[in-house]
């Protein structure tokens, strides 16, 4: 029996977290990375170093893959479109992707779909952004370049048109969105395959510390039932209207009025997802290879009543293999996934998950275990 090759555009985390899942399954993984030393490239097979912005090294690398998928959306949308005109599948394919890529083509999709959103514009630039401002509450306002941001790069908040002048000299398009008056961040998890199979994960709390995820509690604590059937069910709906194959992350607001507005959409494996690799039956990154392949999506549903992931960041104490002992003597039930990068302060190298019955145990436990890796606790 021949296994399939599955092509990963991509060398982070994400892709090592992929390949890992494909293992058991024998699924053969090929990978387009930046450098030798990216997080996947230090433990696939089959690397080829390139730039994944030259059609040519993508159409060279596409050669003995089965399919093409992602861990990030920077690939340019014509070029997937080629791919394609080849006969290489691509999932998610460019027409679903680019909502991802683009943040204004995101938000006309959804509010043509009927998606609630916060308000929002394309602005010209900072007299157009106190227009925008004025049309609604005022300032403060949030501005973000359409393409290219992440973990909190390439937002703004901006409290007056003289501040608002720093994103327009990226020289792309930028949005504008009411600053939403929310109590938590929340995120619905869904993965879809081909042929229109779907399952969604528990909706989570994400906790952002500088605009970067520190902490994920799934599922979302205190959460009304009904408030979280409504966002699995937007994030399937949403994955059904653009033809998402593989992971989708719908990150969303809980309004202090009671309603969940989508902030953005990732099409793949997602940080507020890490808590399944050993939370869920199936982690979302089996389910991401098993859907680009068109296989059968496996369980989504929680092993315990509680999963906590919170990021090990990168500070002033490289050394994190001697903090082993401390944390897995204290706590034998923790699960540590590093990401082979050198330590920077603020970088994600990697992230815990622990699980139980009490909340604040297991709060408690992943908090404890990422700060003595990272050095910021030391008993």
């Amino acid at each position: 029996m021949t296994f399939p090759v599955v092509g990963m555009v991509g060398g982070g985390q994400l892709a090592r977290m992929t390949h890992e899942a494909g293992i058991p399954l024998g699924i053969r993984f090929k990978l387009l990375s930046d450098t030798p030393q990216d997080s996947a490239a230090q433990v696939v097979n089959e690397v080829v170093v390139g730039d994944y912005r030259d059609l040519d090294t993508l159409r060279e690398f596409a050669r003995g893959c089965d399919v093409i998928t992602f861990d990030h959306e920077h690939v340019p949308t014509e070029h997937l479109k080629a791919l394609e005109a080849d006969g290489i599948p691509v999932r998610p394919g460019p027409e679903a992707l680019v909502h991802a890529q683009d943040k204004g083509v995101m938000r006309a999709k959804l509010v043509a779909i009927g998606v609630p959103c916060p308000r929002h514009r394309i602005v010209s630039d900072p007299a157009d952004v106190a227009a925008f401002a004025a049309e609604g509450d005022g300032f403060p306002v949030v501005l973000k370049t359409v393409r290219g941001g992440y973990d909190g790069k390439g937002v703004w908040v901006v409290d007056s048109a003289e501040e608002a002048a720093e994103p327009f000299r990226a020289g792309v398009p930028v949005l504008a969105e009411e600053k939403v008056d929310f109590v938590r961040e929340l995120a619905a998890n869904v993965v879809r395959s081909p042929h229109g199979q779907a399952v969604a994960y528990p909706v989570v709390e994400s906790q952002q510390v500088k605009g970067v995820c520190d902490t994920v509690i799934a599922p979302a604590p205190d959460l009304d039932e009904d408030l979280a059937l409504r966002a699995e069910e937007m994030a399937l709906s949403i994955a059904k209207e653009l033809d998402v194959v593989g992971h989708l992350a719908v990150e969303l607001f809980q309004t202090r009025d009671g309603r969940i507005l989508v902030n953005e959409l990732a099409m793949r494996p997602h940080n507020s997802g890490h808590w399944s690799m050993d939370g869920a039956i199936t982690s979302q990154f089996a389910n991401h290879v098993r859907a680009v392949l068109d296989l059968p999506l496996g369980d989504p549903r929680p092993r315990a009543k509680w999963t906590v992931m919170v990021n090990v960041l990168g500070g002033d104490f490289p050394d994190m293999y001697s903090a082993y002992l401390h944390c897995m003597a204290r706590d034998p039930q923790l699960k540590i996934h590093m990401y082979g990068k050198d330590v920077k302060p603020g970088r994600k190298v990697g992230h815990v998950n622990t699980y139980g019955d009490d909340l604040d145990d297991v709060l408690e436990r992943a908090r404890h275990a990422a700060g003595y890796l990272r050095g910021t606790i030391t008993e």
